[in-house]
């Protein structure tokens, strides 16, 4: 007797995560937004009868990618500052156009277009640093995706909150607001270091361990951010905020680039988390964070695309790529950051850094079904013998056929569901027009 679930997937293969190498000719059952059941595919035939039956040749199945840092709605602004170091970047380019076109809808357009970039590309959860977090939310929502909004805080009034209380205090309402979306979950975002003051720093560290919310921080990205924070407060922004209290297992350091040693043994006693951003990080110059001692250490680290004003891409099949060769130039070991530990760095390893490793990062029964395949069949993957190894050395994000969200379709061969993308491109247009006399 077989029993009724409401999906039915067979790829190729399945690419668990949680558990070492690759099921060939397996099964996933889906049901109630879940993953309900991973076996040989001959079983499943015989034990379940699926509502929606998909047949997936040639692809595998892996979990949903998850964003360990992004801002989403820096879309609207890619391409406007290129090959630029970042303090000039900021200052003379993205500080300037947000000053003057930043605002609710600003937000809202530019995170669903990254939402659309993102989905397709199999990227279903992003962790979001931006001002204007409950439309970000809202775009997430409409979207179909699923987000972790940032409450951000910066030391210098915008559109969004006057100063660093007024940002404390709307970002706490946002959660409030929409704590019963199970999609969404929150994180403290204090910008930086060198534009968050240390009673703010001192209050977040405070609230984040009564909230059990993540902290969500740019930290060591550059060596003049390193020597400003010596000169002010006589220190490196690191030992400041282990002074403050932010280091701990919910503390995720965004960039992490400019680590000594002690620095990251510092991370690894307190069960820190990184997120890895190597596109933004050589596009503006600014290092190439060092992977391999931090997961030597055992520093958990995740992936993150930045925002698309610093990489031009959100895509994180090519950051996977990206990271794995950075990894073994810089450090000489062909061996280091193998393909399996990338893509665990793109699901598993961001999920756990978020505190939903619980529900999310792998194909494993019980999780949500968050769920992607990928196109291995092309002409270009051929000869095939490591799947794992195509997905992260081979594979593109026009390979993403498929994308699922708690068991929904949310991409049905290459294409968005749901999202009028015809609509989207006039939201977009209209603010290169706005963005165009500056650019």
């Amino acid at each position: 007797m077989t029993a009724t679930v409401d999906l039915l997937l067979y790829p190729a293969w399945v690419i668990p995560v949680d558990a070492p190498g690759v099921l060939a000719d397996h099964a996933v059952a889906v049901h109630g937004g879940r993953i309900f059941d991973v076996l040989p595919t001959r079983e499943a035939r015989l034990r379940y009868e699926g509502r929606n039956t998909l047949e997936l040749p040639g692809r595998a199945l892996i979990p949903g990618l998850i964003n360990l840092h992004c801002h989403a709605a820096m879309s609207l602004l890619r391409g406007y500052g290129d090959d630029l170091p970042l303090m000039e970047w900021l200052k003379a380019r993205i500080w300037p156009a947000e000053k003057q076109h930043v605002g609710r809808d600003f937000v809202f357009d530019g995170s669903l277009l990254a939402c659309a970039e993102m989905l397709r590309g199999g990227i279903t959860c992003f962790n979001d640093m931006y001002f204007f977090p409950d439309a970000a939310a809202e775009a997430a929502l409409k979207s179909g995706m699923r987000a972790v909004i940032g409450m951000i805080v910066i030391g210098f009034p915008t559109a969004y909150a006057a100063d660093p209380d007024d940002y404390l205090d709307k970002g706490l309402a946002i959660r409030d607001r929409y704590k019963g979306e199970r999609r969404l979950a929150f994180s403290f975002a204090p910008h930086a270091p060198y534009t968050v003051d240390d009673a703010t720093l001192g209050r977040i560290a405070t609230l984040s361990g009564q909230l059990e919310s993540p902290i969500h921080i740019h930290v060591h990205e550059t060596r003049r951010e390193i020597a400003e924070s010596e000169r002010q407060y006589g220190v490196r922004p690191l030992e400041r905020l282990a002074r403050l209290g932010l280091l701990c297992s919910q503390f995720i350091g965004v960039h992490a680039v400019h680590l000594n040693a002690g620095e990251i043994e510092t991370l690894a006693r307190h069960g820190c988390h990184v997120a890895h951003c190597p596109t933004s990080n050589l596009k503006l110059a600014s290092g190439i964070a060092p992977l391999t001692a931090l997961r030597a250490a055992g520093v958990n680290v995740g992936l993150g695309s930045d925002g698309a004003a610093s990489n031009n891409r959100l895509d994180l099949l090519g950051e996977m790529r990206l990271a794995a060769l950075l990894a073994k130039g810089a450090s000489g070991d062909p061996t280091a950051a193998s393909a399996a530990e990338v893509l665990a760095a793109a699901t598993l390893n961001a999920a756990r850094a978020l505190g939903l490793e619980e529900t999310l990062g792998s194909v494993t029964p019980g999780k949500r079904a968050d769920l992607v395949a990928v196109r291995l069949d092309d002409l270009q993957h051929q000869p095939l013998f490591d799947p794992l190894s195509h997905l992260v050395y081979v594979a593109e994000r026009h390979d993403v056929t498929h994308v699922w969200v708690d068991g929904e379709t949310r991409v049905a061969d290459g294409r968005l569901i749901d999202l009028d993308e015809s609509d989207l491109r006039a939201r977009v247009n209209y603010w290169r027009q706005k963005l165009l006399p500056h650019a």
